[in-house]
Protein backbone atom coordinates (compact mmCIF):
# COMPACT_ATOMS: atom_id res chain seq x y z
CA UNK A 1 0.00 0.00 0.00
CA UNK A 2 1.07 3.25 -0.63
CA UNK A 3 -0.79 7.18 0.12
CA UNK A 4 0.53 10.19 -2.25
CA UNK A 5 -0.02 13.80 -1.72
CA UNK A 6 -2.29 15.06 -4.07
CA UNK A 7 -1.93 18.50 -2.97
CA UNK A 8 1.67 18.72 -4.07
CA UNK A 9 3.97 18.97 -7.08
CA UNK A 10 3.42 15.66 -9.27
CA UNK A 11 2.08 13.72 -6.41
CA UNK A 12 4.48 12.47 -4.57
CA UNK A 13 4.64 9.76 -2.18
CA UNK A 14 3.94 10.11 1.70
CA UNK A 15 3.89 6.93 2.63
CA UNK A 16 4.56 3.41 1.83
CA UNK A 17 4.03 -0.09 4.05
CA UNK A 18 6.70 -2.82 4.64
CA UNK A 19 4.81 -4.68 2.10
CA UNK A 20 5.29 -2.03 -0.77
CA UNK A 21 9.49 -2.69 0.35
CA UNK A 22 9.87 -5.82 0.00
CA UNK A 23 7.83 -6.39 -3.47
CA UNK A 24 9.59 -3.61 -5.20
CA UNK A 25 12.73 -3.38 -3.05
CA UNK A 26 12.93 -0.11 -2.53
CA UNK A 27 13.61 0.89 0.73
CA UNK A 28 11.90 3.79 2.40
CA UNK A 29 14.41 6.73 1.89
CA UNK A 30 14.53 6.07 -1.75
CA UNK A 31 10.93 6.35 -2.24
CA UNK A 32 9.66 8.85 0.13
CA UNK A 33 9.08 12.45 -2.08
CA UNK A 34 8.89 10.95 -5.30
CA UNK A 35 6.21 9.91 -8.11
CA UNK A 36 5.44 6.09 -7.60
CA UNK A 37 6.40 6.10 -12.08
CA UNK A 38 9.87 5.37 -11.14
CA UNK A 39 8.52 1.87 -11.08
CA UNK A 40 7.97 1.83 -14.56
CA UNK A 41 10.47 0.61 -17.67
CA UNK A 42 11.08 0.14 -21.05
CA UNK A 43 8.18 -2.17 -21.36
CA UNK A 44 5.49 -0.50 -19.32
CA UNK A 45 2.91 -0.20 -21.43
CA UNK A 46 2.23 3.75 -22.45
CA UNK A 47 -1.48 3.55 -22.83
CA UNK A 48 -2.33 2.17 -19.53
CA UNK A 49 -0.45 4.59 -18.21
CA UNK A 50 -2.34 7.09 -19.85
CA UNK A 51 -5.38 5.58 -19.19
CA UNK A 52 -4.44 6.01 -15.07
CA UNK A 53 -3.37 9.70 -15.73
CA UNK A 54 -6.64 10.58 -17.12
CA UNK A 55 -8.50 8.59 -14.34
CA UNK A 56 -6.52 10.96 -11.61
CA UNK A 57 -6.97 13.64 -13.54
CA UNK A 58 -10.70 12.93 -13.57
CA UNK A 59 -10.69 12.68 -10.01
CA UNK A 60 -11.94 9.33 -10.50
CA UNK A 61 -10.67 5.51 -8.67
CA UNK A 62 -8.66 3.48 -11.40
CA UNK A 63 -7.75 -0.28 -11.84
CA UNK A 64 -5.23 -2.01 -13.95
CA UNK A 65 -1.95 -3.83 -14.85
CA UNK A 66 1.32 -2.92 -15.28
CA UNK A 67 4.31 -3.78 -15.92
CA UNK A 68 6.82 -2.37 -13.68
CA UNK A 69 10.86 -3.11 -12.31
CA UNK A 70 12.08 -3.84 -8.92
CA UNK A 71 14.69 -2.15 -7.65
CA UNK A 72 17.34 -4.55 -8.91
CA UNK A 73 15.80 -4.49 -12.55
CA UNK A 74 13.56 -7.42 -12.44
CA UNK A 75 10.08 -7.33 -13.89
CA UNK A 76 6.71 -7.85 -12.38
CA UNK A 77 3.46 -7.66 -13.10
CA UNK A 78 1.98 -4.96 -10.91
CA UNK A 79 -2.08 -5.27 -10.38
CA UNK A 80 -2.90 -1.95 -9.05
CA UNK A 81 -5.68 -0.01 -7.82
CA UNK A 82 -5.11 3.78 -7.09
CA UNK A 83 -8.40 5.93 -5.74
CA UNK A 84 -8.84 9.45 -4.52
CA UNK A 85 -9.18 10.58 -1.08
CA UNK A 86 -11.39 13.42 -0.05
CA UNK A 87 -12.11 15.76 2.99
CA UNK A 88 -15.30 17.48 3.92
CA UNK A 89 -15.75 19.95 1.37
CA UNK A 90 -14.65 17.32 -1.51
CA UNK A 91 -11.26 18.22 -1.81
CA UNK A 92 -9.17 15.18 -2.87
CA UNK A 93 -6.81 15.64 -0.52
CA UNK A 94 -4.11 12.29 -1.20
CA UNK A 95 -4.55 9.06 -3.19
CA UNK A 96 -4.19 5.74 -1.84
CA UNK A 97 -2.69 3.02 -3.97
CA UNK A 98 -2.66 -0.87 -3.67
CA UNK A 99 -0.39 -3.44 -5.30
CA UNK A 100 -0.15 -6.88 -6.12
CA UNK A 101 2.30 -9.19 -7.42
CA UNK A 102 -0.03 -10.86 -10.34
CA UNK A 103 3.11 -12.42 -11.97
CA UNK A 104 1.66 -15.94 -12.39
CA UNK A 105 -1.51 -15.33 -13.60
CA UNK A 106 -0.23 -12.89 -16.04
CA UNK A 107 0.81 -14.67 -20.03
CA UNK A 108 2.30 -12.18 -21.65
CA UNK A 109 0.61 -12.63 -24.71
CA UNK A 110 -2.97 -11.38 -22.84
CA UNK A 111 -1.81 -9.04 -21.22
CA UNK A 112 -4.16 -6.60 -22.03
CA UNK A 113 -7.17 -8.79 -21.53
CA UNK A 114 -5.95 -9.49 -18.15
CA UNK A 115 -6.53 -5.73 -16.96
CA UNK A 116 -8.19 -6.00 -13.38
CA UNK A 117 -11.63 -5.28 -13.98
CA UNK A 118 -12.38 -5.43 -10.29
CA UNK A 119 -13.89 -2.00 -9.82
CA UNK A 120 -15.96 -1.90 -12.79
CA UNK A 121 -17.67 -5.56 -12.18
CA UNK A 122 -18.03 -4.71 -7.85
CA UNK A 123 -19.48 -1.13 -8.75
CA UNK A 124 -22.02 -2.73 -11.99
CA UNK A 125 -23.04 -5.17 -8.98
CA UNK A 126 -23.67 -2.55 -6.53
CA UNK A 127 -25.46 -0.63 -8.98
CA UNK A 128 -27.94 -3.58 -10.21
CA UNK A 129 -28.68 -4.06 -6.70
CA UNK A 130 -29.28 -0.63 -5.56
CA UNK A 131 -31.58 -0.52 -8.26
CA UNK A 132 -33.35 -3.60 -7.98
CA UNK A 133 -33.95 -2.36 -4.13
CA UNK A 134 -35.03 1.26 -5.01
CA UNK A 135 -37.38 0.08 -7.58
CA UNK A 136 -39.12 -2.76 -5.21
CA UNK A 137 -39.28 0.04 -2.70
CA UNK A 138 -41.15 1.82 -4.49
CA UNK A 139 -43.80 -0.10 -5.40
CA UNK A 140 -47.25 0.00 -3.18
CA UNK A 141 -48.55 -3.55 -4.71
CA UNK A 142 -46.87 -6.88 -4.09
CA UNK A 143 -48.13 -8.54 -7.69
CA UNK A 144 -46.21 -5.44 -9.20
CA UNK A 145 -43.32 -5.64 -7.20
CA UNK A 146 -42.54 -9.49 -8.12
CA UNK A 147 -42.74 -8.33 -11.81
CA UNK A 148 -40.45 -5.76 -11.19
CA UNK A 149 -38.11 -7.54 -9.70
CA UNK A 150 -37.80 -10.37 -12.87
CA UNK A 151 -37.89 -7.56 -15.27
CA UNK A 152 -34.94 -6.22 -13.92
CA UNK A 153 -32.87 -8.84 -12.50
CA UNK A 154 -33.38 -11.54 -15.16
CA UNK A 155 -31.98 -9.45 -18.25
CA UNK A 156 -29.19 -8.27 -16.80
CA UNK A 157 -27.92 -11.89 -15.05
CA UNK A 158 -29.21 -14.45 -18.19
CA UNK A 159 -30.76 -15.68 -20.70
CA UNK A 160 -34.33 -16.19 -19.19
CA UNK A 161 -35.88 -17.12 -16.25
CA UNK A 162 -38.80 -16.83 -13.34
CA UNK A 163 -39.79 -15.70 -10.66
CA UNK A 164 -42.19 -17.48 -8.43
CA UNK A 165 -43.63 -16.53 -4.75
CA UNK A 166 -45.42 -18.20 -2.34
CA UNK A 167 -48.41 -17.45 0.14
CA UNK A 168 -48.53 -17.80 3.73
CA UNK A 169 -49.40 -21.61 3.20
CA UNK A 170 -46.36 -22.16 0.74
CA UNK A 171 -47.91 -22.39 -2.17
CA UNK A 172 -46.79 -20.76 -5.41
CA UNK A 173 -49.09 -17.74 -5.98
CA UNK A 174 -47.53 -16.42 -8.78
CA UNK A 175 -44.83 -17.07 -11.49
CA UNK A 176 -44.03 -14.42 -13.89
CA UNK A 177 -41.43 -15.27 -16.83
CA UNK A 178 -38.86 -12.91 -18.20
CA UNK A 179 -37.19 -13.40 -21.73
CA UNK A 180 -33.53 -12.15 -21.49
CA UNK A 181 -34.00 -10.78 -24.80
CA UNK A 182 -36.75 -8.55 -25.87
CA UNK A 183 -37.11 -10.54 -29.27
CA UNK A 184 -37.94 -14.04 -27.09
CA UNK A 185 -40.99 -12.16 -25.70
CA UNK A 186 -43.53 -14.04 -27.76
CA UNK A 187 -42.11 -17.37 -26.69
CA UNK A 188 -41.82 -16.45 -23.25
CA UNK A 189 -45.29 -15.45 -23.26
CA UNK A 190 -46.61 -18.74 -25.17
CA UNK A 191 -44.94 -20.49 -21.77
CA UNK A 192 -46.74 -18.58 -19.70
CA UNK A 193 -49.87 -19.51 -21.22
CA UNK A 194 -48.85 -23.29 -20.46
CA UNK A 195 -49.18 -25.07 -16.97
CA UNK A 196 -46.10 -24.40 -15.10
CA UNK A 197 -46.41 -26.88 -12.14
CA UNK A 198 -43.94 -28.76 -13.11
CA UNK A 199 -41.82 -25.88 -12.94
CA UNK A 200 -42.07 -25.04 -9.57
CA UNK A 201 -42.33 -28.42 -8.86
CA UNK A 202 -38.84 -29.31 -9.68
CA UNK A 203 -36.63 -30.76 -6.72
CA UNK A 204 -33.71 -27.55 -7.26
CA UNK A 205 -37.02 -25.33 -6.53
CA UNK A 206 -38.24 -27.53 -3.25
CA UNK A 207 -34.41 -27.21 -2.18
CA UNK A 208 -33.99 -23.70 -2.09
CA UNK A 209 -37.83 -22.90 -0.71
CA UNK A 210 -36.16 -25.20 2.50
CA UNK A 211 -33.03 -24.30 2.50
CA UNK A 212 -31.35 -23.03 5.56
CA UNK A 213 -29.85 -19.20 5.87
CA UNK A 214 -26.49 -20.52 5.07
CA UNK A 215 -27.70 -21.66 1.53
CA UNK A 216 -26.04 -20.11 -1.19
CA UNK A 217 -27.00 -21.04 -5.11
CA UNK A 218 -24.39 -22.77 -7.38
CA UNK A 219 -25.41 -23.36 -11.21
CA UNK A 220 -26.10 -26.61 -12.58
CA UNK A 221 -26.62 -28.35 -15.47
CA UNK A 222 -29.80 -28.98 -17.07
CA UNK A 223 -31.04 -32.36 -17.73
CA UNK A 224 -32.38 -31.94 -21.42
CA UNK A 225 -32.39 -35.68 -21.61
CA UNK A 226 -35.20 -35.84 -18.67
CA UNK A 227 -36.69 -32.89 -20.08
CA UNK A 228 -39.47 -35.20 -22.67
CA UNK A 229 -40.87 -36.62 -19.21
CA UNK A 230 -41.56 -33.77 -17.70
CA UNK A 231 -43.11 -31.64 -20.41
CA UNK A 232 -45.78 -31.71 -23.25
CA UNK A 233 -44.31 -30.99 -26.39
CA UNK A 234 -45.20 -27.37 -26.97
CA UNK A 235 -43.58 -26.48 -23.61
CA UNK A 236 -40.43 -28.46 -24.82
CA UNK A 237 -40.54 -26.74 -27.98
CA UNK A 238 -40.55 -23.07 -26.13
CA UNK A 239 -37.83 -24.01 -23.71
CA UNK A 240 -35.55 -24.74 -26.33
CA UNK A 241 -36.48 -22.12 -28.39
CA UNK A 242 -35.26 -19.76 -24.80
CA UNK A 243 -32.71 -21.57 -24.28
CA UNK A 244 -31.16 -24.59 -22.34
CA UNK A 245 -27.74 -24.57 -20.96
CA UNK A 246 -26.90 -24.09 -16.94
CA UNK A 247 -29.87 -22.78 -13.96
CA UNK A 248 -29.66 -21.21 -11.05
CA UNK A 249 -32.22 -21.15 -8.65
CA UNK A 250 -31.65 -18.69 -5.80
CA UNK A 251 -34.10 -18.42 -2.97
CA UNK A 252 -36.06 -14.91 -1.58
CA UNK A 253 -34.43 -14.94 1.55
CA UNK A 254 -36.48 -12.64 4.13
CA UNK A 255 -36.26 -12.43 7.66
CA UNK A 256 -37.94 -15.46 8.98
CA UNK A 257 -38.66 -17.85 5.79
CA UNK A 258 -38.43 -17.94 2.31
CA UNK A 259 -40.62 -15.73 0.04
CA UNK A 260 -39.89 -18.06 -3.44
CA UNK A 261 -37.46 -17.89 -5.30
CA UNK A 262 -35.40 -16.81 -8.98
CA UNK A 263 -34.92 -18.87 -11.52
CA UNK A 264 -32.03 -18.08 -13.65
CA UNK A 265 -31.13 -19.58 -16.71
CA UNK A 266 -28.21 -19.33 -19.15
CA UNK A 267 -27.77 -21.07 -22.62
CA UNK A 268 -24.34 -20.83 -21.93
CA UNK A 269 -23.29 -20.34 -18.79
CA UNK A 270 -22.96 -18.36 -15.53
CA UNK A 271 -19.98 -16.62 -15.42
CA UNK A 272 -18.26 -16.28 -11.76
CA UNK A 273 -19.77 -12.50 -11.04
CA UNK A 274 -23.17 -13.72 -12.08
CA UNK A 275 -23.07 -16.34 -9.56
CA UNK A 276 -21.92 -14.04 -6.75
CA UNK A 277 -24.60 -11.23 -8.01
CA UNK A 278 -27.40 -13.82 -7.38
CA UNK A 279 -26.85 -14.56 -4.10
CA UNK A 280 -26.28 -11.35 -2.54
CA UNK A 281 -29.66 -10.34 -4.66
CA UNK A 282 -31.44 -13.57 -3.20
CA UNK A 283 -30.88 -12.07 0.70
CA UNK A 284 -31.41 -8.24 -1.20
CA UNK A 285 -34.76 -8.92 -2.92
CA UNK A 286 -36.13 -11.06 -0.57
CA UNK A 287 -36.45 -8.22 2.16
CA UNK A 288 -37.29 -5.88 -0.15
CA UNK A 289 -39.94 -7.79 -1.04
CA UNK A 290 -41.33 -8.92 2.45
CA UNK A 291 -40.79 -4.96 3.31
CA UNK A 292 -43.08 -4.27 0.65
CA UNK A 293 -45.70 -7.43 2.18
CA UNK A 294 -45.10 -5.82 5.67
CA UNK A 295 -45.87 -1.75 4.68
CA UNK A 296 -49.35 -3.49 2.76
CA UNK A 297 -50.28 -5.08 5.87
CA UNK A 298 -50.23 -2.15 7.53
CA UNK A 299 -51.87 -0.13 5.06
CA UNK A 300 -54.54 -2.30 4.94
CA UNK A 301 -54.67 -1.78 8.53
CA UNK A 302 -54.45 1.79 8.89
CA UNK A 303 -57.26 2.49 6.25
CA UNK A 304 -59.96 0.05 7.78
CA UNK A 305 -59.07 2.08 11.42
CA UNK A 306 -58.82 5.35 9.67
CA UNK A 307 -62.02 4.39 7.70
CA UNK A 308 -63.53 3.58 10.87
CA UNK A 309 -62.80 6.29 12.76
CA UNK A 310 -63.98 8.80 10.40
CA UNK A 311 -67.24 10.27 10.49
CA UNK A 312 -70.35 9.56 8.00
CA UNK A 313 -71.87 12.85 7.93
CA UNK A 314 -75.51 13.26 8.86
CA UNK A 315 -78.43 14.44 6.97
CA UNK A 316 -79.00 18.12 8.01
CA UNK A 317 -82.13 19.88 7.22
CA UNK A 318 -80.41 23.89 6.95
CA UNK A 319 -76.84 22.58 6.26
CA UNK A 320 -75.19 21.51 3.26
CA UNK A 321 -71.42 19.83 4.42
CA UNK A 322 -68.69 18.14 2.60
CA UNK A 323 -65.49 17.02 4.11
CA UNK A 324 -62.29 15.53 3.09
CA UNK A 325 -59.27 13.30 4.61
CA UNK A 326 -56.31 13.57 2.31
CA UNK A 327 -53.05 11.36 3.67
CA UNK A 328 -49.56 12.35 3.69
CA UNK A 329 -47.70 10.61 1.17
CA UNK A 330 -44.86 9.39 3.12
CA UNK A 331 -47.14 7.45 5.42
CA UNK A 332 -49.37 4.32 5.53
CA UNK A 333 -52.41 6.45 5.22
CA UNK A 334 -53.34 6.92 8.23
CA UNK A 335 -52.36 9.58 11.11
CA UNK A 336 -54.19 11.60 14.15
CA UNK A 337 -56.30 13.99 12.03
CA UNK A 338 -59.84 13.65 12.29
CA UNK A 339 -63.32 15.81 11.60
CA UNK A 340 -66.60 15.29 13.30
CA UNK A 341 -70.57 16.61 12.83
CA UNK A 342 -72.55 15.36 15.65
CA UNK A 343 -76.13 16.08 15.65
CA UNK A 344 -77.12 17.10 19.90
CA UNK A 345 -80.01 16.36 21.58
CA UNK A 346 -80.99 20.16 22.04
CA UNK A 347 -81.23 20.63 18.17
CA UNK A 348 -77.72 21.85 17.29
CA UNK A 349 -74.67 20.71 16.10
CA UNK A 350 -71.07 20.00 17.05
CA UNK A 351 -68.67 21.03 14.75
CA UNK A 352 -64.89 19.36 15.13
CA UNK A 353 -61.44 19.12 13.57
CA UNK A 354 -58.54 18.16 15.65
CA UNK A 355 -54.83 16.59 14.84
CA UNK A 356 -53.11 14.20 17.11
CA UNK A 357 -49.24 14.34 16.77
CA UNK A 358 -47.82 11.51 14.44
CA UNK A 359 -48.76 9.37 11.46
CA UNK A 360 -48.94 6.51 12.66
CA UNK A 361 -51.44 3.70 14.14
CA UNK A 362 -50.53 4.82 17.14
CA UNK A 363 -51.81 8.22 16.39
CA UNK A 364 -55.09 7.22 14.73
CA UNK A 365 -55.94 5.24 17.97
CA UNK A 366 -55.03 8.44 20.16
CA UNK A 367 -57.33 10.17 17.80
CA UNK A 368 -59.99 7.55 18.15
CA UNK A 369 -60.17 7.86 22.04
CA UNK A 370 -60.05 11.96 21.81
CA UNK A 371 -62.76 12.19 19.14
CA UNK A 372 -64.76 9.54 21.93
CA UNK A 373 -64.13 12.38 24.69
CA UNK A 374 -65.38 15.25 22.61
CA UNK A 375 -68.05 13.38 21.26
CA UNK A 376 -69.14 12.50 25.00
CA UNK A 377 -68.94 16.64 26.75
CA UNK A 378 -70.14 17.62 23.82
CA UNK A 379 -73.68 15.06 23.98
CA UNK A 380 -73.88 16.53 27.62
CA UNK A 381 -74.22 19.50 26.66
CA UNK A 382 -70.88 21.74 27.74
CA UNK A 383 -69.74 24.74 26.12
CA UNK A 384 -67.01 24.33 23.92
CA UNK A 385 -64.34 25.70 26.06
CA UNK A 386 -65.30 23.52 28.39
CA UNK A 387 -65.69 20.48 26.48
CA UNK A 388 -62.01 20.88 25.68
CA UNK A 389 -61.04 21.70 28.85
CA UNK A 390 -62.15 18.49 30.28
CA UNK A 391 -60.91 16.79 27.29
CA UNK A 392 -57.63 18.05 28.03
CA UNK A 393 -57.87 17.08 31.85
CA UNK A 394 -58.59 13.28 30.50
CA UNK A 395 -55.75 12.84 28.33
CA UNK A 396 -53.39 14.18 30.69
CA UNK A 397 -54.76 12.25 33.36
CA UNK A 398 -55.17 8.83 31.43
CA UNK A 399 -51.83 9.17 29.01
CA UNK A 400 -54.33 9.22 25.63
CA UNK A 401 -52.22 11.10 23.21
CA UNK A 402 -48.88 13.25 22.96
CA UNK A 403 -50.20 16.64 22.13
CA UNK A 404 -53.58 17.50 20.07
CA UNK A 405 -54.45 20.42 18.20
CA UNK A 406 -58.82 21.00 17.76
CA UNK A 407 -61.50 23.02 17.19
CA UNK A 408 -64.69 22.97 18.85
CA UNK A 409 -67.86 24.82 17.16
CA UNK A 410 -71.55 24.46 18.91
CA UNK A 411 -73.94 25.46 15.74
CA UNK A 412 -77.35 26.53 16.75
CA UNK A 413 -79.78 27.72 13.55
CA UNK A 414 -81.49 30.72 13.99
CA UNK A 415 -83.63 32.94 11.59
CA UNK A 416 -81.38 34.50 9.09
CA UNK A 417 -78.34 31.91 9.92
CA UNK A 418 -76.99 30.48 12.94
CA UNK A 419 -75.54 31.35 16.58
CA UNK A 420 -71.87 29.70 16.52
CA UNK A 421 -69.76 29.48 19.65
CA UNK A 422 -66.09 27.92 19.62
CA UNK A 423 -62.97 27.18 20.86
CA UNK A 424 -59.76 26.33 20.05
CA UNK A 425 -57.17 24.37 21.66
CA UNK A 426 -53.48 25.18 19.70
CA UNK A 427 -55.55 24.74 16.32
CA UNK A 428 -55.59 27.02 13.24
CA UNK A 429 -58.53 29.41 13.23
CA UNK A 430 -61.52 28.35 10.93
CA UNK A 431 -62.47 30.62 8.17
CA UNK A 432 -66.31 32.31 7.48
CA UNK A 433 -66.96 33.48 4.34
CA UNK A 434 -69.86 35.84 4.05
CA UNK A 435 -71.76 36.43 0.63
CA UNK A 436 -69.87 39.14 -1.56
CA UNK A 437 -66.51 37.39 -0.56
CA UNK A 438 -65.29 39.21 2.60
CA UNK A 439 -63.52 36.18 4.68
CA UNK A 440 -63.34 36.66 8.73
CA UNK A 441 -60.73 34.54 10.69
CA UNK A 442 -62.48 33.03 13.89
CA UNK A 443 -59.34 33.88 15.56
CA UNK A 444 -60.34 33.90 19.14
CA UNK A 445 -61.39 31.33 22.01
CA UNK A 446 -57.85 30.05 21.95
CA UNK A 447 -56.10 28.10 24.49
CA UNK A 448 -52.80 25.06 24.94
CA UNK A 449 -52.80 22.27 22.64
CA UNK A 450 -54.89 19.49 24.50
CA UNK A 451 -52.25 17.50 26.57
CA UNK A 452 -50.01 20.47 27.71
CA UNK A 453 -52.49 21.32 30.78
CA UNK A 454 -53.54 24.91 29.94
CA UNK A 455 -55.84 27.27 31.84
CA UNK A 456 -58.92 25.84 29.25
CA UNK A 457 -62.32 27.29 28.77
CA UNK A 458 -61.55 30.25 26.69
CA UNK A 459 -64.65 30.08 23.46
CA UNK A 460 -65.88 33.08 21.43
CA UNK A 461 -69.19 33.06 20.03
CA UNK A 462 -70.32 34.79 16.05
CA UNK A 463 -73.15 35.20 13.69
CA UNK A 464 -73.26 33.21 10.58
CA UNK A 465 -75.59 34.58 7.92
CA UNK A 466 -77.71 32.15 6.01
CA UNK A 467 -75.29 31.80 2.73
CA UNK A 468 -71.99 32.30 4.52
CA UNK A 469 -69.66 28.97 4.31
CA UNK A 470 -67.42 27.66 7.69
CA UNK A 471 -63.87 26.21 6.70
CA UNK A 472 -62.57 24.11 9.32
CA UNK A 473 -59.20 22.18 8.18
CA UNK A 474 -55.85 21.14 10.15
CA UNK A 475 -52.82 22.62 9.06
CA UNK A 476 -51.48 20.28 6.75
CA UNK A 477 -53.93 22.30 4.34
CA UNK A 478 -51.50 25.51 4.45
CA UNK A 479 -49.10 24.66 6.29
CA UNK A 480 -45.42 22.98 4.05
CA UNK A 481 -42.15 23.39 3.75
CA UNK A 482 -41.98 26.29 1.10
CA UNK A 483 -44.71 27.82 3.26
CA UNK A 484 -45.66 29.12 6.69
CA UNK A 485 -48.71 28.82 8.47
CA UNK A 486 -49.57 32.62 8.05
CA UNK A 487 -48.61 32.85 4.63
CA UNK A 488 -51.30 29.43 4.26
CA UNK A 489 -53.82 30.89 5.85
CA UNK A 490 -53.84 34.23 3.89
CA UNK A 491 -53.59 32.13 0.68
CA UNK A 492 -56.28 29.93 1.75
CA UNK A 493 -58.19 33.01 2.74
CA UNK A 494 -57.86 34.37 -0.97
CA UNK A 495 -58.82 31.26 -2.49
CA UNK A 496 -62.17 31.24 -0.60
CA UNK A 497 -62.76 34.80 -1.24
CA UNK A 498 -62.69 33.94 -4.69
CA UNK A 499 -65.05 31.44 -5.12
CA UNK A 500 -68.75 32.34 -6.43
CA UNK A 501 -71.68 33.03 -3.68
CA UNK A 502 -73.54 30.24 -4.72
CA UNK A 503 -70.82 27.66 -4.77
CA UNK A 504 -71.99 24.83 -2.67
CA UNK A 505 -69.87 22.66 0.05
CA UNK A 506 -68.51 20.35 -2.38
CA UNK A 507 -67.44 22.83 -4.99
CA UNK A 508 -65.78 24.54 -2.37
CA UNK A 509 -64.03 21.47 -0.79
CA UNK A 510 -62.81 20.25 -3.79
CA UNK A 511 -61.65 23.59 -4.77
CA UNK A 512 -59.34 24.22 -1.78
CA UNK A 513 -58.52 20.37 -2.08
CA UNK A 514 -57.21 20.87 -5.70
CA UNK A 515 -55.15 24.42 -4.68
CA UNK A 516 -53.45 23.19 -1.74
CA UNK A 517 -53.38 19.34 -1.29
CA UNK A 518 -50.60 18.32 -4.10
CA UNK A 519 -50.35 14.32 -5.24
CA UNK A 520 -47.72 13.84 -2.60
CA UNK A 521 -48.80 16.05 0.87
CA UNK A 522 -46.48 16.03 3.26
CA UNK A 523 -48.34 16.03 5.97
CA UNK A 524 -52.01 14.54 6.50
CA UNK A 525 -55.25 17.18 5.36
CA UNK A 526 -58.42 17.72 7.09
CA UNK A 527 -61.06 19.50 5.78
CA UNK A 528 -64.92 20.16 7.08
CA UNK A 529 -67.07 22.45 5.22
CA UNK A 530 -70.12 23.74 6.28
CA UNK A 531 -72.46 26.49 4.37
CA UNK A 532 -75.66 27.83 5.93
CA UNK A 533 -78.76 27.14 3.86
CA UNK A 534 -81.82 29.02 4.62
CA UNK A 535 -84.50 26.86 6.07
CA UNK A 536 -86.59 25.52 3.41
CA UNK A 537 -90.77 26.00 3.31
Amino acid sequence: MSISDAQRPDDPLVWVNGAFSRLTGYPLDEVLGRNCRFLQGADTDPIAVARVRVALDEDRAVATVLRNYRRDGTPFWNQMVISPVVDGSGRITHHIGIQADVTDRVDGDRVRDLEIELVDEVTARLGLLAHISDELAVHLDYDAAVDALGDLAIPSLASWGFVAITDDRGRFSRVHLVAGDPRNRDVVEALAGEDLSWLVRAPKVVEALHSSPGFVAAPYAIDTMGLPDRTTPAQLELLRRLGLGQAMIVPLRARDRVLGVLTLVAADGFSAEVVVTAAHLGRRAGLALDNVRLFLAERTAALTLQHSLLPEIPHLPDLDVASAYVPSGRHAEVGGDWFDVLPLPDGTIGLAVGDVVGHDLRAAAAMGQLRSLLRSYAWEGSAPGEVLARADELVRGLDIADVATCTYLRWRSVDGGAEVSYARAGHPPPLLRLAGGEVRLLDAGLSTPIGLGGPGGAQASVDVPSGSTLVLYTDGLVERRDRGLREGIAALVAELAALPDDADSTTVKDRLVNAFVGTHPEDDVCLLVVRSEPPTS
